[in-house]
């Protein structure tokens, strides 16, 4: 190995980048980058059956929108099997491994068997010192274990972790149908990428033993290994769809802010002191696995909502501008080439981001400002726009016709005009003009919406709100 650190992230493509991968990306990321070291990005798609092209763009689609950026790869574990057939022709010869003839029936049989009588279901070795080949017959490759003594696992977290090797048993390599396996490939791997620190999910743990073993059997250092510990949902099971979205690009979907998203993850079992919100760069500097814990991390969707608003409110509103497009065209505000003025779009976000938890609360707030019709809320309609309101209504579009520039001045001096003159409080003027304006009736300022919305809608709105009462 170099001295130089590199890590790697080895996904499987069976499904969308799910957030358990995307934490043990990021925390590989942020290791390698704390250390000046390198990222691999390895694609582990040997499971022919589950794996697709679909998903493996979907990952890469994941990892940037996260901003986890890559050095080397990605790689596609089958884009090497020549490689991985030398390293076990080798194994054959050296004998640390060896051809198994035995049926996955007579494996199932024999496992039934030992359950039945309180045994350790393991591979009981009948091949292990065979002289010949069985005539007609395919064998898979299995690896020699060593059968007495104990494996010893330095993990950078847990600590200490113990294995009997009397529990472990000699485990496929390469199957009949010639296909390597996880245990195998993820060693020639990382051999030949150069990997010096493994991180990954504490589910990987008990493969541990056995990699170890084939590095020794190959000749190779063995690598650091840090596991981490997994993601709980709010009933302490693992996580899935029942606790919330799983996938990252769900989060993307629904309005969530990448970094966001990466500062929630990180903070899923590392800490810096009481320190909540970091920025990438705070993350790379303090980042370290002594301030990663041992204990599962509870994933909760609420607190990822209040630190996803908490970017949202310290964003400026030039980068939530075009953050928000995507979300504008979905929800059919605006269309895919419809040309909104940034320095006007800026202002409406300036008096909506303290509002909005996602980038789709934000869009859905905006539609009032751009679209050139509104729908009332019923009960809204109902409350406000009523007799009781009509000729306030009709007093405050004649006195807007003759202002040029519906400024925040020139408005509260209207404003004022007329609830002096009709003694009413401004709240009875406020809230119909709200309804009449943006359909609703919670909004920013009144002032800062009459001037968002500008001259020529508002008093369009205020027209449509007079005859809607009659």
């Amino acid at each position: 190995m170099t001295e130089k650190i590199r890590v790697r992230f080895a996904p499987s493509p069976t499904g969308f980048l799910h957030i358990g991968g995307a934490r043990t990306a990021l925390f590989n990321y942020l290791y390698a980058r704390h250390n000046s070291g390198s990222f691999v990005l390895r694609i582990e798609d040997t499971d022919r059956s589950r794996s697709t092209d679909e998903y493996i763009e979907a990952i890469i689609e994941g990892m940037k929108w996260l901003g986890l950026d890559w050095d080397a790869g990605p790689f596609r574990q089958t884009d090497r099997f020549d490689i991985y057939r030398k390293y076990v022709d080798r194994l054959i010869q050296e004998g640390r491994a060896y051809y198994c003839y035995c049926s996955a029936e007579e494996l199932e049989e024999r496992r039934r068997l030992a359950l039945a009588t309180g045994k350790m279901p393991k591979y009981d070795g009948r091949c292990r010192n065979l002289k010949a080949p069985v005539p007609g017959e395919i064998p898979a490759v299995r690896f020699k274990m060593p059968q007495e003594g104990q494996t010893i696992v330095d993990d950078l977290i847990r600590g200490m972790v113990v294995f009997d090797n009397s529990q472990l048993d000699d485990f496929i390599i390469m199957r009949s149908d010639g296909t390597p396996t996880y245990n195998f490939t993820v060693v020639v791997d990382d051999v030949d990428m150069r990997i010096t620190h493994i991180v990954r999910g504490d589910d990987h743990l008990n493969n541990t033993p056995k990699q170890i073993h084939i590095y020794k059997a190959l000749g190779y250092e063995i690598p650091k290994f840090a596991h981490l510990p997994m993601i709980l949902g709010s009933d302490k099971t693992r996580l899935s769809k029942r606790h919330g979205a799983t996938s990252v690009m769900a989060y993307y979907e629904m309005g969530y802010l990448p970094d966001a998203l990466v500062n929630y993850l990180v903070r899923l079992g590392w800490s810096y002191g009481d320190q909540e919100v970091f920025s990438r760069e705070e993350l790379i500097k303090h980042f370290s696995f002594e301030h990663v814990g041992k204990a599962a991390a509870v994933f909760n969707p609420e607190k990822l909502l209040w630190l996803n608003g908490q970017y949202i409110i310290h964003s400026s509103s030039e980068k939530l501008t075009e953050l928000v497009m995507p979300f504008l065209v979905k929800e059919e505000i605006i269309k895919e080439d419809q040309f909104l003025d940034k320095a006007w779009l800026c202002k409406a976000i300036d008096t909506l981001k303290e509002r909005s938890k996602t980038l789709v609360e934000l869009a859905k707030s905006l539609r009032y400002y751009i679209a050139e019709e509104i729908e009332y809320n019923e009960k809204a309609k109902e409350k406000f726009l009523n007799a009781k309101s009509r000729d306030l209504l009709i007093e405050l579009k004649d006195s807007l016709f003759s202002i040029s520039d519906l400024s925040h001045q020139e408005l509260e001096k209207v404003f004022k005009m007329i609830v002096e003159k009709h003694n009413v409080k401004l709240k009875d003027l406020a809230q119909p003009v709200r309804v009449a304006i943006t359909g609703v009736t919670e909004s920013p300022g009144i002032f800062e919406v009459l001037e968002i919305v500008g001259k020529e809608k508002t008093m369009r709105r205020l027209e449509k709100a007079i005859k809607v009462i009659g």
